[in-house]
């Protein structure tokens, strides 16, 4: 389980990205609050947050020409199998979605895409952070 830094997601292989959209629908769904080391900060925040970030998935999948089941565009939404939430605010921010996505965390994903055999050209420089806080 790992969300991508979100300045990799335009950048991101098929494989990842799909997978990246099933992480999102597991999390927003029954997964909810279930610890696991390398998501654990997504449960501190509002699951507005999570579901702004599924958002730029799917947004991307769509470019690429992939079809979502657009009942994942509805923020209340949460699973076939989960009970939705009764409602959501939601906000377009700009800049990144997680404070924790920062240039340590954007390396630490780069280095994970690597030792997958995955060499993104990806300039880290380019890279500027606005706090959504």
């Amino acid at each position: 389980m790992r969300l991508w830094h979100e300045a990799l997601i335009s950048h991101l292989p098929r494989q990842q990205l799909l997978g990246q959209h099933r992480e999102c629908c597991a999390l927003r769904g029954n997964s909810w609050n279930k610890p696991h080391a390398t998501v654990n900060y997504v449960f501190t925040h509002s699951p507005e947050r999570l579901y702004r970030y599924h958002l730029r998935i799917i947004d991307e999948m769509e470019a690429r020409g992939y079809r979502v089941e657009p009942l994942w565009k509805d923020a209340c939404y949460r699973g076939k199998n989960c009970v939705p939430y009764d409602k959501m605010e939601t906000a377009d921010e700009e800049g990144f979605i997680y404070p924790e996505h920062d240039a340590v965390y954007l390396e630490a994903c780069l280095e994970n895409l690597r030792g997958k055999g995955i060499h993104l050209q990806f300039d880290q420089s380019k890279q500027k952070r606005t706090d959504p806080t």
